[in-house]
């Protein structure tokens, strides 16, 4: 519906695999807690392999995000009232520091994830009929 661009609040090994590509936004989501500050949860950031393991950081920490006053409660406003979620779209560096574009979304209904189940199935038919012939 509506994307933000945020920074990330990182430790100091956490850049160094961001920009080797070591981060995952699969399983990621954002949360606003208070509706004051913004965090980034379950994004797996690896470890990286040239820092000891004193100073490396721990994978699936909470990140702070760095947002506006009036965006974190505009997405407040949009998550408490209309029962929408927030979700990290992509992870990009830019001018050498590393920002995530979060988006809100709305969740399927039902009826949705039923037709895009049945739309699989039937898709995974026809490649298993293209594949014994």
């Amino acid at each position: 519906m509506e994307k933000f661009e945020a920074g990330l609040v990182l430790q100091g090994s956490e850049i160094k695999s961001i920009r080797a590509g070591q981060i995952s936004i699969q399983e990621s989501f954002v949360d606003v807690p208070n509706g004051r500050e913004a965090w980034l949860v379950e994004a797996h950031i690896a470890p990286y392999e040239q820092a000891g393991t004193h100073f490396n950081h721990e994978p699936k920490r909470k990140r702070k995000l760095l947002l506006h006053k009036k965006q974190i409660l505009e997405i407040w406003n949009e998550i408490r009232i209309k029962g929408m979620t927030v979700v990290p779209t992509r992870v990009y560096l830019k001018d050498g520091r590393a920002k995530i574009e979060i988006a809100l979304a709305k969740g399927k209904k039902a009826y949705d994830k039923r037709a895009t189940i049945a739309k699989r199935d039937e898709a995974r038919g026809q490649e298993r009929a293209t594949r014994v012939r």
